[in-house]
């Protein structure tokens, strides 16, 4: 009878503690935010991030095949790196034989806490590196921070940014966004949005030098506005046809990936645009577009040749360059052929592939991916006396000079 009532006891506690729990993250009162936190940084800690692949060549490091066309300057890269205290995502500037010059280490469960999801992986998606030293990061889905060049955040933003980041003449940034969770179309498209439910609504998003939403634009809005809703139904209507019982396109139907302004010291060159209107591009409708921010405009846009695209940018002389998955049925590309880096000249309709060339090995990104073009994009990295950076922080003995024309 004593060991049936400590049983019965066992169980009420658990219960009870079950229950206390379940109430807590429901209405998500103290001490919630810490325990989530406590969960999410003791489960990255010990679980390797999912979106590390494994290595197709056995080799690391950097090999030099032509290092006098090697363009000078530095690199940014974000990831996720293993430690002695576990995995752990980190902002790394390198040089061009691979030496970490300077390194940011992002604690993304204790900036962001209040607005990543517990059931998710989440990790570095989108960066950019500012002269002084300051960098703004996006932890995907959960928000953007700006930190400096000692690693002190100067400020966040709790809202669910990803992939990229730009930044505009007067000073500010457009960022790739999205809603936290899925919305009602047809509560946020005016007219409603036929043939699309429920979905994750992708926003281009104006913010300040110190991090206040300025402007947020609705992608699928657009879409709608400018008569390019079609790109969704030929995208996903052949899965649907299929099976008539898939929930077709899903949560997912846009997928924003990029958003950059055109410069105004570019813009000459450009006939068809203005200086500040936005390259656009969403993966899950192979589309690329070039939108008016002010008046929601789409005054260019384009689906061939590419699939799955990331990453279009302005690379002068009126070219558009196009970081193309070419994503296909393969592990490797091997259907065809790989992947692409494209220029498109919207003003002319020309196209034409710039890698791989004739003499250069084949290449396949199945997701994700980033181009840069040397001359509009190198930071060039200069050191400085006394020991300090450009940004007053010890033991950084470099300062970051960049080219004018890349803002």
């Amino acid at each position: 009878m004593r060991a049936a009532s400590k049983i019965w006891f066992v169980v009420s506690v658990a219960l009870l503690a079950f229950l206390v729990g379940f109430a807590i993250r429901a209405t998500r009162v103290p001490p919630n935010d810490f325990l989530k936190q406590a969960w999410m940084q003791a489960r990255s800690t010990v679980e390797p991030p999912t979106f590390l692949k494994p290595r197709v060549h056995d080799r690391s490091g950097v090999r030099f095949k032509q290092p006098d066309a090697m363009q000078d300057g530095t690199t940014l890269l974000t990831s996720t790196w293993k430690g002695p205290e576990g995995w752990s995502p980190r902002i790394r500037l390198i040089n061009r034989t691979g030496d970490v010059l300077h390194e940011w280490r992002v604690d993304e469960t204790a900036l962001f806490a209040d607005s990543l999801a517990v059931g998710r992986k989440h990790y570095l998606h989108g960066s950019h590196l500012l002269p002084n030293g300051d960098v703004l990061f996006n932890v995907e889905h959960g928000g953007t921070a700006r930190a400096d060049a000692c690693g002190d955040v100067k400020w966040r933003l709790p809202i669910g940014t990803h992939h990229s980041i730009d930044r505009a003449a007067d000073g500010s940034f457009w960022i790739s966004d999205i809603t936290q969770s899925p919305r009602q179309t047809d509560r946020a498209v005016p007219g409603e949005a036929p043939g699309l439910k429920t979905a994750y609504l992708d926003r281009l998003t104006r913010v300040s030098a110190d991090g206040q939403v300025l402007r947020t634009i609705n992608v699928l809005e657009v879409l709608y506005a400018n008569d390019l809703a079609r790109y969704i139904s030929k995208s996903f209507i052949g899965g649907q046809v299929e099976d008539s019982a898939a929930r077709l396109p899903g949560t997912d139907p846009t997928h924003l990936n990029d958003v950059e302004p055109l410069s105004p010291s570019m813009a000459d060159a450009y006939p068809l645009f203005e200086a500040g209107d936005l390259l656009v591009s969403l993966r899950n409708v192979h589309l690329v577009f070039v939108l008016d921010p002010e008046t929601e405009t789409v005054k260019w846009h384009a689906s061939d040749p590419f699939i799955m695209q990331h990453d279009p940018d302005f690379i002068g002389d009126g070219w558009i360059g196009v970081f193309d998955n070419n994503r296909d049925l393969t592990t490797r590309g091997t259907m065809q052929g790989g992947s692409r880096v494209w220029a498109i000249q919207p003003h002319t309709d020309s196209t034409e592939v710039l890698f791989p060339t004739p003499k250069s090995d084949a290449f396949y990104t199945e997701a994700g991916g980033e181009m840069a073009d040397a001359e509009q994009r190198e930071f060039a990295f200069n050191r400085k006396p006394h020991g300090t950076n450009s940004g007053g922080c010890p033991g950084w003995p470099y300062g970051l000079g960049m080219d004018p024309s890349s803002s």
